[in-house]
């Protein structure tokens, strides 16, 4: 079985991440989409909402799971049983740094990373952007599925303008 991990922090997940997972879906028999659990940052959504998001969003995909994990992500790669990582590229500077992971883990576990070009709809598109422009109130609904959308507004709420 051809599996790949689509890991990150989905925080929260934006189109631009379910443009990559969708595309990798058709390419490997499963996706695992890996939430990752960082103690050190506090996100806007906890693991569990987060994971709740993504497999709603996901479910219409019948070979994608989400999981959450910490530490290495070759350590979860191997404990899912995946040879491969799938990572979205935005930009010339989303690679130089992905680079330098995707050789790490090489290094470490012999994990391949298969890097795929993000839609142009979605090229500048980032979950802190997304965050910040629902927090002013701004219109997030292009970006973000409807459920994202709608656990986004009760959780910001615009400042009050005078």
């Amino acid at each position: 079985m051809r599996r790949a991990v689509c890991p990150g922090s989905f925080d929260p997940v934006t189109n631009g991440h379910l443009d990559i997972i969708g595309r990798a879906s058709r390419l490997f028999d499963e996706v695992i989409v890996g939430v990752l659990m960082n103690q050190s940052k506090s996100g806007l959504f906890t693991v569990d909402e987060r994971i709740d998001m993504l497999r709603e969003v996901t479910a219409s995909y019948g070979n994608v799971r989400v999981e959450s994990f910490r530490g290495l992500l070759v350590d979860f790669c191997r404990a899912q049983q995946a040879s491969v990582l799938v990572k979205g590229l935005r930009a010339v500077s989303d690679f130089d740094y992905e680079l330098q992971m995707a050789q790490m883990n090489m290094g470490l576990a012999g994990v391949e990373t298969l890097f795929m070009p993000t839609n142009p709809l979605y090229s500048f598109l980032s979950s802190s952007l997304v965050k910040d422009v629902a927090k002013w109130g701004g219109d997030v609904s292009p970006h973000v599925p409807d459920r994202v959308r709608a656990e986004l507004l009760a959780r910001l709420s615009p400042p009050t303008r005078s």
